[in-house]
This record gives C-alpha cells, structure tokens and sequence, in this order.
C-alpha cells in the first residue's frame, strides 16, 4: 500500500452541501478495494486560471489516500470518466 494525494475540481454547479457526499462516492473504490481514504480537505469555491469546459469556477477537493497501486488505475478511469469532475491530479507525495 501506497500513499497518494489527489486533488480535484468539481463543477461549480454542483450544490456545495451535497459536495462531501458526492467526495465520498467518488472514492468507494478506495475503500472497496482495501484502502483507506486518510484526510479529506474542501477548499471550496475557487476561480479557475482558465476556463474549463466553459466554467470559470471550480470546487476545490484535496485528499490523502492509503490504496495499491492496481487501485490507483481505476481510481484514475473512474474519475476521467464521471462528467462532475472537471479536473483532477492524482499523485503520491513528495517526502
């Protein structure tokens, strides 16, 4: 088991009091898998640098992970594949 962070920008359409619910659904194959989701930060609100499928905005989600690496792949697929999520990065940290 690795450690990851992955960071995450929503679609700012998404209701921000639903967004920790929609964060831990994203993040059942985590823990279906034998991993743990360690610390989950909201940042919120964000402006974008630039636009992002035509948002100027973003909800801002930073979380650290314990998962394999075979989890971490289909983490990465099913993030690309979930339209809510317009960016995301996930990476294990440096020390």
């Amino acid at each position: 088991m690795r450690q990851y962070e992955l960071m995450m920008i929503i679609d700012p359409e998404t209701d921000e009091r639903t967004l920790p619910a929609m964060v831990e659904k994203l993040l059942t194959v985590v823990k279906a898998e034998g991993g743990s989701v360690d610390e989950t930060d909201i940042w919120g609100r964000r402006r974008l640098a630039y636009d992002i499928k035509k948002k100027s905005e973003g909800l801002y989600v930073v979380t650290t992970l314990t998962m394999g690496t075979d989890t971490a792949k289909e983490l990465d697929r099913q993030l690309g594949l979930n339209e809510s999520v317009l960016r995301f990065k996930l990476q294990r940290p440096t020390v």
